[in-house]
């Protein structure tokens, strides 16, 4: 960590601010979750170490998820009862996640960063396969009504996403949602606002346990949301004026190409 400290100037620091604001930019445009954006950059751009970009990531996550959740939740788009069941097992889950990554750090060191880029490229595969295919998968579902059964299985699904998130920070949001759709089939504007609001409480757990764990670098996180926040209102404005289904599919190959890497580096 004392060398990624040191890397501390004005070029860099403009450097993180410029890729804030790039990720801002594309979540705002493409509505791709900052996780499978930033955390390949933080460590292959930046070369953060894997455990403190994951840490690092969550923190960005929770502040960036923030203004849209109030907006969700001040439009009634958000289903408070299925945000309830899905942190039920969410917190949880992150709690085990980030526990585990404390135990392999202790046990082998450094070594826990081998395991956390593995992590990260099997869900850098799996999250924009199913990214691809999102709207084959929502055609052939059926409109599900909620029940007591399925409010189960949410929980279920919040201790499998909080464990991703705790060990990866990616993950609260795209691999939720595929989830959901497996149970639910409310209108997208419902759909995406209950999952950001969840992927708030969330992230500001995982963020809380990662700090706690000194897994956190905060002038990395502040640089870049000096930099997201302007991108995201540009990334919102030019949806209308580029191609975003076309921008979504050529990330979400890139996306799969970083995974591979990182999988068989």
């Amino acid at each position: 960590m004392g060398a990624w400290d040191a890397k501390d100037g004005m070029e860099f620091l403009l450097l993180k601010i410029l890729i804030g604001f790039t990720v801002g930019t594309l979540i705002g445009l493409t509505g791709l979750g900052g996780g499978v954006l930033l955390l390949p950059t933080l460590i292959f751009g930046l070369h953060v170490p894997p455990i403190i970009a994951v840490g690092s990531d969550a923190l960005f996550n929770f502040f960036t998820k923030i203004p849209a959740s109030i907006m969700h939740l001040l439009k009634g788009t958000v289903r408070r009862k299925v945000v309830l069941a899905l942190a039920v097992g969410s917190m949880p889950g992150s709690y085990l996640g980030v526990t585990f990554l404390v135990h392999l750090r202790n046990l082998y060191g450094s070594g826990v960063n081998d395991f956390i880029k593995s992590a990260v490229g099997l869900l850098l595969v799996l999250i924009p396969t199913l990214l691809l295919f999102q709207g084959r998968i929502e055609e052939h579902l059926a409109t599900r009504q909620p029940t007591m059964k399925s409010f189960a299985f949410m929980s279920v699904i919040g201790l499998v996403g909080g464990f991703l998130v705790g060990i990866t920070s990616v993950g609260s949001g795209s691999i939720i949602m595929m989830l959901l759709l497996l149970f639910y089939s409310f209108p997208p504007k419902i759909m995406v606002g209950t999952d950001i609001a969840h992927a708030v409480l969330l992230t500001g757990v995982t963020s809380l346990l990662h700090w706690r764990a000194g897994n956190l670098d905060w002038n990395l996180v502040g640089a870049l949301l000096v930099g997201s926040i302007p991108g995201g209102m540009l990334g919102s404005f030019l949806t209308t004026r580029v191609p975003v289904l076309w921008l979504r599919r050529i990330l979400c190959t890139v996306l799969l190409m970083t995974g591979a890497r990182m999988l068989w580096a």
